[in-house]
């Protein structure tokens, strides 16, 4: 199975168990695979949080389906996690679920890495976010132009 598809299964095994696909990372060495999962909940509201449990429990069931499927002839490692404060952003329904927040931003376009906040999302003609940089300037900025997103956060 190809990463595209393993992906493609892992989401919709996430869908299944009430969580969203965050992030997802397939490598390893010929000996042993290595997967990490980031999942976030699929219904998350600001106080909702993914628990040490909550990651278990999805391990357990995708370990389960990895096993039965024989991915890897059993030899993985499977890292299941929260998101974390510094969530990536790639979809648009990431950004519209954080619009007015920080976010650091990679433009290799406007000449390297912002911190922006995230304004307002664009859908057509195709998908764009609204960005406030300092010192007050706006940019509507399409997301195949943004490499890099993530949630910021100030120590």
């Amino acid at each position: 199975m190809d990463k595209a598809e393993l992906e493609r299964q892992v989401a919709e095994r996430l869908v299944a168990l009430g969580f969203e696909l965050v992030d997802f990372r397939a490598g390893g060495s010929a000996r042993r695979a290595h997967l990490v999962v980031r999942i976030d909940w699929a219904d998350a509201a600001p106080d909702r949080r993914v628990t040490v449990d909550d990651c278990a429990a999805v391990s357990r069931a995708l370990e389960a389906w990895l096993d039965e499927a024989r991915y890897a002839d059993g030899r993985y490692i499977l890292e299941v996690s929260s998101p974390g404060m510094d969530r990536p952003l790639r979809r648009l329904a990431d950004w519209r679920r954080f619009q007015g927040r920080t976010v650091d931003v990679l433009v290799p376009a406007l000449g390297g890495r912002f911190r922006v906040t995230a304004v307002g999302v664009v859908a057509e003609p195709e998908p764009a976010v609204e960005l406030a940089f300092p010192k007050g300037e706006r940019r509507v900025l399409r997301l195949a132009d943004i490499k890099e997103a993530r949630l910021g956060f100030e120590w």
